[in-house]
């Protein structure tokens, strides 16, 4: 692992690739094609296996713009794994209090050996990329202890040792078995925890303060009560001298001993924080006399630091709501009993029993009951959603990914008045609520571009205040003043330039942004996709699914002239059978219905996709084609007849997709499909356009007569039809290069476009594992309502933003002349640390955003 001065990362990670030679070519080019023009990368390439070394990732990139923890889920998600030498921890952690503290904590962390990666929040959570080989999870936790920071055992926390083989080439255990280890070793660490229960329990005072979490509040108040005791007996009594300034040095212990901690530990890694600035002028005023001045500093800034806190607790809280809503335990039949046991204890396969009115224990598919479930707190949808159950447990079981969204549910959810009984297909670990809440927790911690900006701006902005305080300390020198004189308003400089709003200005509209959107089913991963997904210029849809429903149906059955519909039904249903494409599920379900379940059909075999084209197989040894009217001029054999070609066109005429279907040297006709558009496209599409979006294309692999007629249907002035996969990749880099652009799929098939997009957006990331970890934004639900409130609130955050930064600079715009010309130091610490508290409440609005969708709904509720 290399580092350079621009903070740079050169990493090479090994990685564990696919058994079979062929998917594994296959998995690398999806890695590499995946990754390589992501924002914040700048190479990337695979280094073959030698010996027992596994292959390695070589990557260069920016880890301020694009984290390891994502190149993991890329990694994950294209096929390969990353093998275990470097781990990730996501800690639920007390005592970062405000988000300079967070920095100091990350620099301090990033400085020790072996550690790739550091993010903390001001709202708690912490992410750690650690190499194995150079450091250790306790000795990261015996800095944070050193930092006075405790990792919180209660909260929701995640420790990655990802699957895969030593460098030695050692194989691990996994399956049922391994995992069975591991959650016992998880009850046996979870009991002992509970025995040290005391001991934990005087270790959070430690770390909290002697009154508890909220200690710095309650010292910041009683630096306030002595204060204000010291100042009415110096003006409203005659007591001796010395009972008043006893006073202000007790307000000046209260008040400076959480900012002296932070302001020692951040000149510890050589760096002059707000909290340094803060001390040095309550010093000056205490050199001048001005004991009461200073005090009044300390109190305030305290009482700042401890609201701020407060406040994006609010939004922390927010975010842990989530990890509540799924039930600590549930009912399951074992052994023919039906007998209650924690959730940690569900296994794969096991059936639970849910009551009307209960939350779902785990995620899994329907065996038995109707109901109605409200999946709003997963999904974020307005009603509930009707479930039934599967046709066949044991099928389902097998591809427990391709069981219909009527069939699946999600633990968390709430039942309606149904009692159901489910087989769990996820541990509670791996739930789609579980996953949801670590992927929160992880873009907590993520910068946005804007973040990045400010602490750059700060890290050369403190340090020019310092040389310019150090100037007017000699003011007098040029005007005639006392130095006194000079020194006051040195030190009144010191505290009005202090860019406090400024630190918290993005992150707490970031957190706030993300925790609002995962609340509406939307799940953001990180400042910058949320700012990103704001400030977009155009939008690019796969057709397929995205705009349309995905359930294509036969609606044209045209045999080529001299051939009966039966055989051409035959044909194409035993070769479109072997398929899981959605098209090809079409045309096995409707073919069968108009040939009747009497009509045998013969086996299909050695089975050949062609890449956006088709497919071939034989039957009874024959050669079968089946496909788009293009495959026929790349495969060997007759040429399309003209008659089989007019039919075609038109088909298309009419928006259909079309497949031709050739046995040997045979035409057989041709099939219609339509895949009706969804029927919300047309009010999203009007609604992105009132939001901003300027622009908006339709991006298809059908033939462009088709992709032209869906997109005059939903409202889109331009749709690109004709393209494979690599053809999407290249126009999505087109549109990148003019302006920003999300793409919108499903993230499986349209991963790759969606790697090249500024912001890559899935639907029906519930669903969907694989969209769940390639997108930067997951609409949970497969519904397409949600991408206007997606792109509404992250205008909204982008605007609240700039608002914050705006207030934030003017204030220090403001503060820094008025105080050169004798503004005193209390009333510009007032407007200080007012300044940052404005900027925390106005980030904590987004947490009751609202989409317009919404608004009208409860408009017409209420109406009723």
């Amino acid at each position: 692992m290399l580092k350079n001065a621009a903070q740079r990362l050169q990493l090479d990670l090994p990685v564990l690739l696919p058994e079979a030679p062929g998917e594994a070519d296959a998995c690398v080019g999806r890695l590499v094609s995946d990754l390589a023009d992501r924002e914040g990368m700048e190479r990337v390439h695979i280094a073959p296996a030698s010996g027992e070394e596994p292959a390695k990732l070589c990557i260069h990139y920016d880890p301020e713009v694009l984290s390891l923890a994502r190149v993991r889920e890329i990694a994950q998600s294209a096929g390969a794994r990353l093998t275990e030498r470097f781990a990730h921890v996501l800690w639920e952690v007390d005592g970062v209090q405000h988000q300079r503290r967070a920095r100091t904590i990350a620099e301090r962390l990033q400085r020790m050996p072996g550690v790739v990666e550091a993010e903390v929040s001001a709202a708690g959570p912490l992410r750690i990329e650690f190499d194995r080989e150079a450091t250790s999870e306790q000795d990261l936790r015996r800095v944070l202890d050193e930092l006075r920071v405790r990792v919180r055992e209660d909260g929701p926390r995640e420790v990655v040792r990802v699957e895969g083989r030593e460098p030695s080439g050692r194989e691990h255990r996994h399956g049922d078995d391994e995992h069975e280890d591991d959650e016992r070793a998880h009850r046996k660490e979870h009991a002992a925890g509970e025995h040290r229960h005391d001991e934990e329990h005087a270790h959070a005072h430690a770390h909290g303060g002697v009154l508890g979490e909220n200690t710095e509040l309650y010292f910041a108040l009683i630096c306030g009560a002595l204060l204000g005791l010291g100042y009415l007996i110096s003006v409203a009594t005659s007591a001796p001298a010395w009972l008043p300034f006893a006073l202000y040095i007790g307000a000046y212990g209260f008040g400076g001993f959480y900012t002296l901690r932070e302001a020692v530990d951040s000149l510890r890694i050589g760096r002059f924080e707000i909290d340094t600035l803060m001390l040095v002028a309550a010093a000056g005023a205490a050199a001048l006399g001005e004991w009461a001045e200073g005090a009044l500093l300390l109190f305030l800034f305290s009482l700042g630091h401890a609201l701020e806190h407060y406040a994006m607790g609010r939004a922390r809280r927010a975010i842990e709501a989530l990890a509540e809503l799924a039930p600590r335990t549930a009912e399951v039949r074992r052994d023919g009993a039906v007998r209650e046991v924690p959730v940690e204890d569900l296994v794969i396969g096991d059936t639970v029993i849910v009551k009307p009115n209960a939350r779902i224990p785990a995620d899994g598919f329907i065996v038995r009951g109707i109901s109605s479930v409200d999946q709003a707190p997963v999904t974020g949808e307005s009603v509930p959603v009707d479930k039934q159950p599967v046709d066949d447990p044991e099928r389902a079981a097998a591809r427990p990914d391709g069981v219909e969204a009527e069939h699946r549910v999600y633990a968390g959810t709430i039942n309606g008045s149904g009692a159901l009984e489910i087989q769990v297909t996820k541990r509670a670990a791996d739930t789609t609520l579980a996953r949801v809440v670590r992927m929160v927790s992880e873009a907590e911690a993520q910068k946005s571009p804007t973040q990045r900006f400010t602490d750059r701006f700060e890290r050369a902005f403190v340090p020019a205040v310092l040389a310019f305080v150090v100037l007017l300390l000699f003011a007098w020198v040029v005007v005639d003043e006392p130095f006194r004189d000079s020194f006051y308003r040195a030190m009144a400089v010191l505290v009005a330039a202090s860019p406090c709003a400024l630190a918290i200005a993005t992150p707490s509209a970031v957190l706030s942004g993300v925790a609002r959107a995962a609340r509406g089913g939307v799940l953001v991963k990180g400042g910058g996709p949320l700012e990103n997904l704001g400030t977009l210029g155009a939008i690019a849809f796969d057709k397929t699914g995205t705009l349309t429903e995905g359930k294509p149906r036969v609606t044209d059955v045209l045999p080529a002239p001299g051939v009966d519909e039966r055989e051409l039904l035959i044909v194409a249903v035993s070769v479109e059978g072997l398929s899981d494409h959605p098209l090809a599920a079409a045309v096995v379900r409707d073919g069968r219905a108009r040939l009747g379940n009497a009509v045998g059909i013969p086996n299909a075999q050695d089975l050949r996709s062609i890449t956006g084209r088709g497919l071939a197989a034989r039957i009874d040894g024959e050669p079968v084609f089946v496909g788009k009217s293009e495959l026929f001029t790349e495969v060997e054999g007759p040429p399309l007849p003209p008659a089989v070609q007019t039919t075609i066109e038109g088909l298309e005429e009419q928006g259909r997709t079309t497949m031709v279907v050739r046995r040997g040297e045979r035409y057989l006709g041709a099939l219609g499909l339509m895949d009706t558009p969804r029927e919300p496209a047309t009010r999203v599409v009007a609604r992105l356009r009132e939001l901003g979006i300027s622009r908006m294309i339709m991006i298809s692999g059908d033939n462009q007569r088709v992709a032209d007629a869906v997109a005059r249907q939903v409202g889109i002035d331009e749709a690109w039809g004709d393209l494979m996969p690599e053809d999407k990749v290249e126009a999505i880099k087109k549109l990148r290069a003019q302006q920003k652009v999300a793409m919108v799929g499903d993230g499986v098939n349209d991963a790759p476009a969606m790697a090249n997009a500024t912001v890559g957006i899935a639907m029906g990331a519930a669903g969907s594992d694989v969209a769940l970890e390639t997108a930067d934004v997951a609409l949970m639900a497969d519904d397409l309502e949600h991408l206007p409130f997606a792109v509404g609130l992250s205008r909204r955050t982008s605007g609240i933003i700039r608002q914050n930064l705006w207030l934030s600079l003017g204030m220090v715009v403001f503060l820094i002349p008025a105080t050169v010309l004798g503004l005193q130091i209390g009333i510009a610490v007032l407007f200080h640390e007012g300044s940052t508290l404005v900027v925390v409440a106005n980030a904590l609005r987004l947490l009751a955003y609202r989409d317009p969708r919404e608004r009208r709904s409860s408009a017409a509720v209420r109406a009723a």
